[in-house]
């Protein structure tokens, strides 16, 4: 295979959907639904790219990766376990590392740019 430029804005991939809730003790506040379009896989399955949508909730945040986010849609926020929070809204990027402990919280449903990198063994 040929590596190829990704263009995020137009890119496409099967979609995959679920629902927070299914995932035993995720969810804080609210039904957060997700759509997910995984464009780009490292041969070794350690580094993604992708698009995400969420609908609004609250939930804990996954570990083991860090993330790097564009913001195309939507209000969110990010909340670490000491009460700080930051807000982010179309045209914000932000990065989280690897150990972050906190939440999720999706304000208005939010389409995001994603590259994540897999800190597992």
């Amino acid at each position: 295979m040929i590596p190829q430029v990704i263009d995020l804005m137009n890119a496409t991939a099967p979609q995959v959907s679920r629902r927070l809730a299914d995932i035993p003790d995720c969810v804080v506040e609210g039904d957060p639904c997700q759509d997910i379009w995984m464009f780009s896989k490292s041969p070794d399955g350690k580094l993604s790219v992708g698009a995400w949508v969420s609908t609004p909730g609250k939930w804990n945040a996954f570990a083991g990766k860090d993330e790097y986010c564009y913001i195309v849609s939507g209000r969110c926020a990010l909340i670490h376990e000491d009460g700080t929070r930051q807000e982010f809204s179309a045209g914000s990027s932000f990065f989280i590392p690897d150990g972050f402990q906190g939440f999720w919280e999706v304000m208005e449903t939010c389409t995001k740019h994603f590259v994540i990198r897999d800190t597992t063994s």
